[in-house]
């Protein structure tokens, strides 16, 4: 997807339906809302995913940030909470045993319930943003800068080039996704989800959203030879159950870290739910995803045509409930 690389950006990171957050984010960045769209004299938005569930206002937080993309003062990727809406409602083909992509389980029907009740008076509003959903691109690549949800893997990125030159995927390949170990499979689980590996000896954990999960949340950018232990590579809010952050990493999990090195492009990534002041992971490297729907922070980052990423380029709004 090609955008203008010599403008001026503001990547937000995951809003998850705060909607009024939102707004109060766009003033501070000097946004005006005029005829309905919030826009900027000189800068646009760059939306890094995860807009719908959780929040109390996902329908409003949609229109706002489609009526900026489709006016041209904003852009939007997909987030895995977008994917996951998709696979949810699009048709599993006939190799697959389930109706849809994504099993309506009580598990994935709890991730999606606010979502779902919050459109359930407008069906046709919510089917109109699931096609908009399919337009959104799993990544962008500006050349001095790039943003993904989740994780840049330049394999699966460059693979996926060839096939979505813009990184717009369609219908099939979401349909495809439902293969374990396909291709799309493998894109639209480290691209939006990047790299989980799981916890060991049985365990598992309760996060603070209340679900239990066998597997934790690593950084994919660890690319030197000091991840010695479990705790080197963990990134997430939730502690490792038990010693585990002590015990040491099997050399195998390595291999599933795929590595960002500090001569590679600026990169802007969001989901991974941080905590406390917005600061840099290097000096390449940001996640703008600071938990605003857990009463945390909606963050972004202004970027201009800096060469390394700037401390006091953040720019953040504490969220008032969760809304």
């Amino acid at each position: 997807m090609w955008i203008d690389p010599a403008r001026s950006y503001d990547l937000i990171g995951d809003i998850h339906g705060c909607a009024q957050t939102l707004e109060r984010l766009l003033e501070t960045l000097g946004y005006k809302k005029r005829s309905g769209v919030w826009q900027h004299a000189y800068s646009q938005a760059l939306f890094l995913g995860d807009l719908i569930d959780r929040g109390p206002q996902i329908r409003e937080t949609l229109h706002i940030v489609h009526a900026m993309v489709d006016a041209g003062h904003a852009y939007c990727i997909m987030g895995n909470h977008e994917y996951y809406a998709l696979a949810w409602n699009t048709p599993a083909s006939e190799q697959s045993t389930d109706e849809y992509v994504r099993a309506h389980s009580k598990h994935h029907m709890r991730l999606h319930r606010e979502t779902l009740e919050q459109f359930e008076e407008h069906p046709y509003d919510w089917e109109d943003f699931n096609k908009w959903f399919l337009t959104l691109p799993l990544f962008i690549d500006a050349q001095r800068f790039r943003a993904v949800h989740a994780c840049w893997d330049d394999r699966l990125i460059n693979m996926l080039r060839t096939r979505f030159a813009d990184g717009r995927v369609n219908q099939a390949f979401v349909q495809q996704s439902a293969i374990k170990g396909s291709f799309a499979d493998q894109a639209f689980n480290r691209l939006l989800r990047g790299v989980n590996l799981p916890l060991p000896h049985g365990m598992s954990q309760t996060s603070y959203d209340g679900f239990t999960r066998s597997s934790f949340r690593t950084k994919f950018w660890h690319d030197d030879e000091s991840a010695l232990t479990y705790g080197d590579v963990v990134f997430q809010p939730d502690a490792l159950p038990g010693d585990l952050a002590q015990e040491p990493l099997p050399t195998e999990y390595l291999q599933h870290v795929t590595g960002y090195d500090a001569q590679q492009p600026l990169l802007f990534v969001g989901h991974y739910w941080r905590q406390g002041q917005p600061s840099l992971i290097r000096p390449n490297l940001a996640c703008l995803d600071y938990s605003a729907v857990n009463g945390g922070k909606l963050v972004a980052y202004r970027l201009d045509q800096e060469q390394h990423l700037l401390p006091e380029s953040f720019v953040w709004v504490d969220a008032q409930d969760k809304g």
